[in-house]
């Protein structure tokens, strides 16, 4: 197969993409205001909210500041700004959790019930947002998908308590389905352990992960899932196993490839099988494409700071079912 990777002029390329990509069709997008790219205890929030309403936190031994979620948005925005030229950009859906409260000096000693809103200080330990490149989609399986940039920060994850030194950041880029807003990640569209000083950095790192993605070779792995299909019988085998790794023995679960849905999450695969509104196919045979989009909607109610990294094991636990299927040894142990 011959590779395509994004260029900065994408419009003038997109036919290459078509080698391998199903005639695009129009598909009504569903509404932004039920469906999001991640759920969990997230709540929304605005740039403009996150830019002058909350606090900035420093690194505590040399009080240095952190990269904020504003800047890390406004980072990638301009990133994808300028390797998309001429593309459409769609304002950042932005999600965020784990509020942090505090409280100006002057208002330390007010009792909780007389504090002004001018008294109050907030930041969000986590923040995770979604630019849309809505001029850059195709169909797969029926379903619209638009290409999509996703980036994650969690400061639980940094020691906010030493010196200022690199810090973590999650990016990646993939495509989401419009129908329901799953995120579809590929190996050589995430990086999970992008650490960086400054926006700088960061900055020339998303460029990086945006000329290294290959968008053709992602959508032809996609849309080659809804040419294998599993029995119920199989289906319910694999959700058994799924269960079951997670009770296994460390040293033998560590012999098999990772999976990393919840108990919880697992349930909701096995709900949606019966009642989601698009991927149900109870009584019948069940397609990988659909398997997969039941394991990227579960993956909806992860945590910010284990979402995508649970986005890029939705796949690969279907890419390597869907091999399993086709007599791979790799993730045999799910089918038998």
């Amino acid at each position: 197969m011959r590779n395509l990777i994004i260029t900065p002029n994408m419009a003038q390329n997109r036919e290459r993409m078509n080698q391998y990509a199903e005639e695009a069709v129009i598909v009504e997008e569903a509404s932004k205001n039920v469906k999001h790219f991640i759920e969990a205890n997230t709540e929304e929030a605005t740039l403009n909210h996150l830019q002058h309403e909350c606090i900035t936190p420093v690194f505590s031994k040399d009080n240095e500041l952190t990269i904020n979620h504003a800047a890390f948005i406004e980072t990638i925005q301009e990133a994808a700004s300028s390797f998309f030229n001429g593309e459409t950009i769609d304002t950042p859906e932005i999600r965020v959790s784990h509020v942090i409260k505090g409280r100006i000096p002057e208002a330390i000693r007010k009792p909780a019930n007389q504090l002004l809103e001018s008294d109050k200080t907030i930041y969000y330990e986590r923040a995770a947002f979604s630019i849309d490149i809505p001029t850059i989609y195709e169909t797969v399986g029926g379903n619209k998908l638009n290409l999509s940039i996703v980036g994650v920060r969690a400061y639980n994850q940094m020691n906010l308590y030493s010196k200022k030194s690199p810090e973590l950041f999650r990016l990646a880029i993939g495509f989401k389905n419009q129908v329901c807003c799953n995120m579809c990640i590929f190996t050589n569209g995430y990086k999970e352990d992008l650490r960086v000083s400054n926006t700088s950095e960061l900055y020339r790192s998303a460029l990086e992960l945006f000329n290294n993605y290959n968008p053709a070779k992602h959508l032809h792995l996609m849309q080659s899932l809804g040419n294998t299909s599993m029995s119920e019988h199989q289906f319910c085998q694999i959700l058994g196993k799924m269960r079951l790794y997670q009770c296994l023995p460390s040293g033998y679960q560590k012999s098999l490839p990772r999976m990393l849905l919840t108990d919880t999450q697992i349930n909701s695969v096995a709900k949606a099988y019966i009642n989601d509104e698009n991927f149900s196919s109870f009584g019948n045979d069940l397609n990988m494409w659909k398997f997969y989009n039941l394991l990227t909607g579960a993956n909806k109610s992860s945590y910010i700071d284990s979402f995508l990294d649970r986005s890029l094991n939705a796949t690969e636990m279907t890419v390597g079912i869907n091999a399993a299927l086709h007599g791979d040894e790799r993730y045999q142990w799910f089918i038998d």
